[in-house]
């Protein structure tokens, strides 16, 4: 497990600070949650955190405990098992960050796409072993991708995703 740095987290959270109260939001790799977290704290109005190390869930759960649990979902299984059976309209936030070199970044991505739980008006946000390009995205989505933001910290790059319409 490799969690967001704090000054990486804090870079995001300026990034979209006047912009994340009242969305929804999506984070298939929570671990300790504190992406998640963050967006409640600043008025999300629903996260969706997947968690399936058994271990890393119970403790998130309990970290959870003093939230309002309206404000959350906490799943503990395999993002990607249970994106292929959710029912839920496009998140207005996705949360991308998996564990590095294990091609996950790619399939979470094309299943995201391909279920519509993202949309024209969806941003991601993803960590990546690797600096994210426009040509890798558009090869993946039905949209127009555009990196809004990028920054790299230590070996990890991260970026804002934003999506329009092609």
């Amino acid at each position: 497990m490799r969690p967001t740095s704090g000054k990486t987290r804090e870079t995001l959270f300026n990034w979209i600070q006047f912009d994340i109260a009242g969305k929804t939001v999506l984070d298939p790799f929570s671990g300790s949650g504190a992406l998640s977290l963050e967006a409640i704290s600043r008025g999300a109005k629903k996260t969706f955190l997947i968690e399936k190390n058994n271990k890393v869930f119970k403790t998130l759960k309990s970290n959870l405990e003093v939230i309002d649990p309206t404000r959350y979902e906490l799943i503990n299984e395999d993002s990607l098992k249970y994106l292929q059976k959710i029912k839920h309209n496009a998140f207005d936030y996705i949360f991308l960050d998996p564990p590095f070199n294990q091609q996950l970044l790619p399939s979470i991505l094309v299943l995201l796409f391909a279920r519509n739980l993202i949309n024209s008006s969806s941003k991601i946000y993803i960590e990546s072993e690797f600096k994210l390009t426009k040509e890798f995205l558009s090869n993946i989505s039905k949209y127009e991708c555009k990196i809004e933001k990028e920054k790299k910290s230590g070996n990890v790059y991260f970026c804002l995703v934003s999506l329009g319409v092609l």
